[in-house]
């Protein structure tokens, strides 16, 4: 029974290890999307990273995110196509997770 524990121990200890990494991960890429959409958009990129961070808080997955760049990039003009745009979101995030990962 000792062992079944331990198994179980473990892989919770992981799931939670790895949960927090991609919250990580997540975050990490909030903030180079917000660089990079900052740069497009001719603002404070330390001050816009913030404002996407945050704005990652209002539900759950990406939906919010890519509200609030298509919101913005809209406002501004920029032109960019959601696909565009999720390809950006999609290549920030497997930077921020090779980061992340790589922290080990």
């Amino acid at each position: 029974m000792q062992s079944f524990d331990d198994r179980k121990n473990a892989s919770e200890t992981k799931f939670v290890h790895d949960a927090a990494k991609e919250f990580k991960a997540e975050a990490r890429r909030n903030k180079k999307l917000g660089h990079w959409a900052a740069e497009l958009l001719g603002v404070d990129p330390e001050k816009y990273a913030l404002s996407v961070i945050a704005a990652d808080m209002e539900e759950a997955g990406d939906d919010d995110v890519f509200r609030k760049l298509r919101a913005d990039l809209d406002a501004a003009n920029v032109e960019l196509s959601d696909q565009a745009l999720r390809e950006q979101m999609a290549l920030c995030l497997n930077a921020a997770r090779e980061e992340v990962y790589g922290e080990d």
